[in-house]
């Protein structure tokens, strides 16, 4: 196999590193800005000579509690994390056990359930939304209840229901190169087949699984249509971000509008955080085991 040349392998290392360098700072610098403009007072963002760049002349943190109080934004953030921890506690018991068996065993019907697995990646639930609402509100008018519309199971369960595709075509690929010597391990020592999951197969699927989590939950945090279709005394923080920017925006208070937007980003930045570690770890034992 021939060589690369020195030079050019430098060269290579320095597009790549400007380029990670570059898309680095475009992300830094509009997040940074966010949370610099959430401390400011209104006079700093209009009138006549002001600096959209400098400095908030003093940490305004009465913003954060207007947005937080006035605006509902402390209910509307609970009703997220409740409906995001659901939605990813009922994706992952479906997900997992059937990637698990799509994906190490043989059985009548497999091939069907992989195509329609195939299939419902290629549908976005947003288009949909009107049928399911119309589903939901038919049901509501055929029992007598008030049930099915602006309930944060429900959501969960369309939340969950609406990813089990992708995150079983992601499961079920990582499930497929692990080594089938530890399940025959587990299989001579008495483990049955759910046993074998949980104890053995889970927790080696850990990096497959995280990412199937942060993915995930960024896409049931910021969802907006089927929660503002859905949702009303329930709604979730997408929603209460977008009618506190529409009330702010038209009052003209931009300092509580991005206060609003930085309360929505930190929950992100901190599963961010934790779960990158372990996230980089994983994908670098498996790209040794292969």
């Amino acid at each position: 196999m021939k060589k690369q040349n020195p030079a050019t392998r430098l060269l290579f290392k320095v597009i790549v590193y400007a380029a990670l360098i570059i898309m680095t700072i475009s992300i830094i610098i509009p997040v940074a800005w966010v949370f610099m403009a959430s401390f400011k007072r209104n006079a700093e963002f209009i009138g006549k000579g002001t600096n959209p760049w400098a400095l908030p002349e003093q940490l305004q943190w009465q913003n954060y509690v207007t947005a937080f109080v006035d605006a509902e934004m402390g209910k509307f953030f609970l009703n997220s994390v409740i409906i995001t921890a659901l939605s990813l506690v009922l994706l992952l018991v479906i997900a997992l056990p059937a990637a698990y068996a799509l994906s190490r065993f043989d059985f009548k019907g497999k091939k069907i359930l992989n195509i329609a697995f195939m299939a419902g990646l290629f549908v976005n639930v947003n288009y949909i939304v009107v049928p399911i609402f119309l589903m939901l509100s038919g049901a509501n008018r055929m029992l007598g209840v008030e049930f099915f519309l602006d309930n944060r199971f429900i959501l969960s369960l369309i939340y969950a229901s609406s990813s089990l595709s992708f995150s079983i075509y992601l499961l079920s690929g990582y499930f497929k190169t692990l080594p089938k010597g530890y399940e025959e391990a587990a299989y001579i020592d008495g483990c049955g087949y759910f046993r074998t999951m949980v104890k053995i197969m889970i927790p080696m699927a850990k990096p497959s699984i995280i990412t199937v989590i942060l993915f995930q939950f960024l896409s049931f945090w910021n969802e907006y249509i089927i929660a503002f279709t859905l949702m009303d005394e329930n709604s979730t923080l997408a929603v209460g971000l977008k009618n506190l920017m529409a009330v702010e925006r038209t009052a003209t208070n931009y300092g509580i509008m991005y206060a609003g937007l930085v309360i929505v980003m930190i929950p992100v930045l901190i599963l961010y955080v934790c779960v990158q570690k372990q996230l980089t770890k994983g994908m670098t034992l498996g790209g040794l085991k292969g």
